[in-house]
């Protein structure tokens, strides 16, 4: 070993104290970078610096292990959320996905920061700097924006530091400090791209402002007003630095009278959005395919994306596009990562409007019929059909119907078990089957080509869409006392979801619109937050999860060689019942409305003070 190392050695030795002599050597340039000076001096490398501002974004909401995972909505299903038993610490931190990590977003704004103080003296075509510098205020107030709703107030940066300084450390800006700026950011992003034409995947006008209505929206909740998180949460609303955290100031009414006005600028700005005009239900099956189109951006419904982030297979190998493989049932050879509980499945309505109840013994024996459109789109679903299996699955399951359940085969009364080939018990695979008895089914695109792990798609993230901004409206709407214009865009949304008009008021009304937010934007980050910022977590963020338990009898007299979903010959039963406690035992503890600033940052930056309860 000796001899190889020094005959390696030598040469370069020699290399060395040849090119040593030349001055020029230490002024070569990297290969693979731009130099900072080349970068403002040149069109094309500008435009890529500001877009690699948007990488930050991540897989968006299609990571495998989405944050809806850490609510009520679902499952992970491979390992328990620490966030949900709140075991949650500075330390450990749990799963905190990668938008929402205080480096990765921290590392984001400093590039932002960086183009915006560079572009104000590119050489470069003025109109190109104007659109770049409008998508640089627009990223750094989506990333403070992820930051914010995280973890309260951040530290704001706003220019990048020189080597000279000699502290890099800051104090957290107070929650209204850090509304301020987003707020300013996004209204500096919305002039600049003002009147311009940007391709999907590039902030405009509309997503400034959509941003803008997201955190005015949050600033008037319950939580960031003092008084209403302290009769709510000594934690919270006693905490000695709760300006990190809201406003012990000030005029809640005039916040939500702010939120009110932002949203309505985005929906001034033109068409009211897709199928957002209808007067009375539409069908069932139209209902159903209106809101996959609004899931797969497709189809007339991708001109209500403001922002999103949009996958090419033939040129990257993002994981989002690996969406079938994480979330596909194992019977069709996919993970099953998201799992529906029985706790959300339980809130679509029946389509009379009615809600569902297991006490109506209709509803009961038949728990999968007559459901909001909505639930057909969103959730697979025992005896649900889908695609062809792929060649193994096919000779057990010919039909490509969602098998959940434990089923009779052979004769009535002498029949043996058989366990679902979607089920964790699969002679397809069983590590990786439902725990819950349901598996996610929104953002699936339905091409039958796209039928096993193999497979990738090139469906979207939809960060910014004008649902989202008309609920906005209406909740603010709500919190004005107007409820006949909330219940009237309420109304909206229910006729494109093929549901009846509301004529709740008052509690029920807003419980109503609640319950709606959370079904028409299901997986989209929404829940997470939106139990947070109205204080409702311990009734839904800390319920047990509840699965579905399924058998199938055979009737008298028949006989079934190979199972298929069928009332003519089986009776079927469906058990409600809490998931076993080693799988995952939730519980909640309000210091898990914010969650803690990891240690490491502490560490490094001894003015942060640490959120409350840690």
């Amino acid at each position: 070993m000796k001899q190889i190392f020094k005959k390696i050695m030598i040469p370069l030795c020699s290399v060395i104290l040849v090119t040593s002599c030349n001055k020029d050597f230490l002024n070569t340039q990297p290969l693979d970078k731009a130099a900072a000076a080349s970068t403002w001096s040149d069109a094309a490398l500008s435009e890529m610096f500001i877009t690699d501002l948007y990488n930050g974004i991540q897989e968006g909401y299609l990571q495998q292990n989405s944050l809806d995972d850490q609510t009520d909505n679902c499952l992970f299903n491979f390992g328990r959320q620490a966030i949900n038993e709140s075991a949650i610490s500075p330390s450990s931190t749990g799963d905190v996905l990668g938008t929402m990590r205080w480096d990765n977003m921290y590392s984001r704004i400093r590039a932002a920061n960086l183009s915006i103080e560079n572009l104000g003296s590119a050489k470069i075509d003025a109109a190109v700097v104007s659109r770049l510098k409008g998508e640089s205020y627009f990223m750094r107030a989506y990333y403070y924006q992820q930051l914010l709703r995280y973890y309260g107030g951040v530290p704001l940066i706003k220019s990048t530091y020189s080597l000279s300084a000699t502290d890099f450390s800051k104090a957290r800006n107070t929650y209204a400090e850090c509304v301020t700026s987003i707020v300013s950011d996004c209204d500096s992003a919305a002039l600049l791209l003002n009147g311009k034409t940007m391709p999907a995947g590039r902030a405009n006008k509309a997503a400034a402002l959509a941003l803008k209505s997201r955190v005015l929206l949050y600033a008037a909740s319950d939580i960031h007003d003092k008084t209403k998180a302290s009769a709510k949460s000594t934690v919270v609303g006693g905490f000695a630095n709760y300006d990190v955290l809201g406003y012990s100031s000030g005029d809640q009414a005039s916040r939500w009278a702010a939120a009110k006005a932002a949203a309505k600028a985005v929906l001034d700005l033109g068409d009211v959005g897709y199928k957002l005009d209808l007067t009375a239900p539409q069908s069932a099956a139209d209902a159903m395919a209106d809101h996959t189109k609004l899931s797969l951006s497709r189809g007339g419904a991708e001109k209500e994306t403001y922002f999103g982030k949009y996958y090419i297979n033939a040129a990257t190998d993002d994981w989002g596009a690996w969406y079938p493989r994480n979330n596909m049932p194992n019977g069709y050879h996919g993970w099953s990562s998201v799992e529906p509980t029985q706790n959300l499945v339980d809130s679509y309505e029946m389509m009379d409007g009615t809600p569902f109840d297991w006490a109506n013994p209709t509803h009961a024996a038949a728990p999968y019929e007559n459901r909001d459109p909505r639930f057909y789109s969103d959730v697979f679903y025992d005896g649900g059909s889908w695609k062809p299996r792929t060649t193994d699955g096919a000779s057990i399951d010919p039909y490509g119907e969602l098998q959940f359940g434990t089923y009779e085969t052979g004769t009535a009364g002498a029949g043996v078990p058989y366990f679902g080939i979607d089920t964790r018990n699969s002679s397809i695979e069983n590590w990786n089957g439902t725990r819950t008895g349901y598996v996610i089914k929104k953002f699936m695109d339905p091409n039958p080509a796209i039928v096993d792990m193999n497979q990738k798609q090139e469906v979207p993230t939809i960060l910014l869409r004008q649902t989202e901004v008309v609920f906005n409206y209406i909740e603010a709407c709500l919190e004005t006392g107007d409820e006949a214009t909330a219940t009237a865009w309420l109304n909206k949304i229910r006729f494109r979801a093929g549901l009846p008009a509301t004529t709740k008021t008052g509690a029920a009304l807003k419980a109503l619109y609640r319950n709606e937010r959370n079904l028409e934007m299901l997986l989209e980050d929404q829940r997470f937050f939106d139990a947070r910022r109205w204080m409702i977590a311990p009734e839904t963020l800390g319920q047990k999860v509840r699965i579905i338990v399924i058998s199938g009898k055979l009737k008298s007299g028949k006989t079934i060689k190979t199972y298929r979903y069928s009332k003519d010959n089986y009776d079927y039963t469906y058990k409600v019942q809490n998931i076993e406690t080693g799988v995952e035992n939730r519980s909640w503890n309000d210091k898990v409305y914010f969650p803690p600033i990891p240690l490491d940052e502490m560490n490094k930056n001894k003015k942060l003070v640490q959120n409350p309860g840690y």
